[in-house]
């Protein structure tokens, strides 16, 4: 059966490593077209190159999310090279970085926030207009677990995730009257290059290729929130609906045995 993806014009961000180059790989094998953006183009283009060989069609167009009039060139460049709007386009590019509350920097907070955030807020603004003309498009955002309520040793990388889920929420219902589709991808622990500086034990770990097949099958269903994996995210949300003191508490045990375990 052909898959509901087969013939998308899809723009991925932070396409290069991780999940994003993850879903790429495996939204080529379901026969999307291709727009890999990332900073860099060397392993932009690996990653295009290996969809091509294999079949697929892909282009690199390497791009900063802090730079908007980049980004919207990137937009005009690629449906000009393919001669076919932008059908779905994929906020992944992100950044973690260690914040230590003990040495308090704004700055690194602020930093995280505009790229993880406002690099998304961006790239939408790069995509939409033409979203809004033509009324059909497919937004998504690749949030994370950690901003559905605060986490220990993620105030910076939490704060930013959470912004991207309030506004996806919320702008899904004025995109819905111009027929255009919100997704919000809430993955848990991933083992990616971001991941890999965490200094302590994560649960129910999985990896990129796995977390791309759970995607791309959401994104298929037109699923409105992709959570996983599916018992952490269960637990995630309970914490969401406790009382304070008790989700303190919990959460505390959780995080004594995690750095226990590393």
């Amino acid at each position: 059966m052909q898959s509901p993806l087969c013939d998308s014009t899809i723009w991925i961000t932070g396409a290069s490593t991780g999940i994003g180059k993850a879903l790429a790989l495996e939204l080529a094998k379901r026969g999307s077209i291709l727009i890999l953006s990332a900073r860099t183009l060397s392993t932009l283009t690996e990653v295009a190159n290996q969809i091509n060989q294999n079949g697929g069609k892909a282009i690199a167009l390497p791009v900063d999310v802090l730079q908007l009039e980049k980004l919207k060139e990137v937009v005009a460049v690629a449906e000009r090279q393919l001669s076919r709007p932008i059908d779905i386009h994929i906020a992944c590019a992100g950044n973690h970085i260690k914040t230590v509350p003990e040495k308090f920097d704004s700055s690194e907070y602020l930093e995280l926030m505009n790229t993880n955030y406002g690099g998304m807020l961006r790239s939408f603004e790069a995509v939409l207009p033409s979203m809004l003309r033509r009324k059909k498009g497919y937004l998504v955002g690749i949030a994370s677990m950690v901003g559905y309520r605060g986490m220990p040793s993620a105030a910076a990388y939490g704060a930013s995730k959470a912004a991207m889920i309030n506004f996806l929420e919320s702008i899904r219902f004025h995109l819905k009257n111009h027929n255009i589709k919100v997704t919000i991808v809430n993955p848990g622990f991933v083992k990616t290059p971001l991941t890999d500086k965490n200094e302590f034990k994560m649960p129910f770990l999985t990896t990129a290729e796995r977390s791309a097949k759970i995607i791309a099958d959401g994104l298929e269903r037109g699923k409105k929130e992709i959570s996983y994996p599916v018992p952490f995210n269960w637990f995630i949300k309970l914490l969401r609906v406790l009382p304070y003191a008790l989700y303190e508490k919990i959460v505390g045990i959780m995080w004594q045995k995690m750095n226990r375990a590393k």
